[in-house]
């Protein structure tokens, strides 16, 4: 058993088209080193669809598993699964990083073991079967290898917490934490809603209303983790 045959029975899928593998386990770093003309490609555009096909398949498994969410609700819990941590995780587990092909900085930066790298792989991977399998092929690997996950999810008794879920996406890529505000007061006293908005280093990420300030800062959260993940800019 080759090392590619090893990796294919971890993830569960067989390729027809072991390029596709190849591609999805290459790192942009090697192009800088080899012929263009027999250099199948980095994971970078696999990595983009795959993502998307990911986006799909738990969005579609947390709406039939979780009737009951409303759709802040199902936005918190899909970008649990989805964050860099969760991905690189199961990258990890699947031993991922022995299987990459790195160019010699990244091999020397410790490439093999950046979360990163191992999350950015695992989504290149996902969009490599799709495109060698087709979409029935790749939700039976999605949903086989993010089970327990899921099922965690079901079983969990503690509330999401949006708040911290967004600050947890943002000091990924900033150590600068997000910041509320109440910007607008409406109604009589007896009966206020108050507005929040979220920014981050000075940009307005979402806008949320509530009876109390911490129930709309929770919801301005809430919104802001929807368009983050729509706009894919963090």
């Amino acid at each position: 058993m080759n090392n590619l045959e090893i990796l294919e029975k971890a993830i569960g899928y067989d390729f027809k088209d072991k390029k596709l593998l190849i591609q999805a386990l290459t790192h942009p770093s090697v192009c800088e080193k080899v012929d263009s003309r027999d250099f199948l490609g980095d994971y970078q555009r696999l990595e983009f669809l795959g993502d998307a096909v990911l986006q799909l398949v738990l969005s579609h498994k947390l709406y039939l598993m979780f009737p009951e969410f409303p759709e802040g609700r199902l936005t918190v819990t899909r970008t649990e699964l989805v964050k860099r941590k969760t991905l690189a995780k199961l990258g990890k587990d699947l031993n991922l990083g022995s299987f990459l092909v790195l160019g010699h900085g990244a091999e020397k930066s410790g490439g093999r073991i950046r979360d990163s790298i191992i999350s950015d792989a695992f989504e290149a991977i996902i969009g490599a079967i799709f495109l060698d399998g087709g979409y029935r092929a790749v939700k039976k690997c999605i949903l086989s290898l993010f089970d327990k996950l899921i099922h965690e999810s079901a079983n969990s008794s503690s509330e999401v917490n949006p708040k911290g879920a967004l600050q947890e996406i943002l000091q990924a890529e900033s150590q600068v934490p997000p910041e509320y505000s109440i910007v607008n007061i409406h109604g009589p006293e007896h009966d206020r809603t108050f507005e929040c908005v979220v920014k981050h280093m000075g940009i307005e990420l979402g806008r949320g209303s509530g009876k109390r300030k911490k129930e709309a800062e929770t919801q301005a959260a809430l919104v802001a983790l929807q368009n983050i993940r729509k706009s894919k800019k963090l």
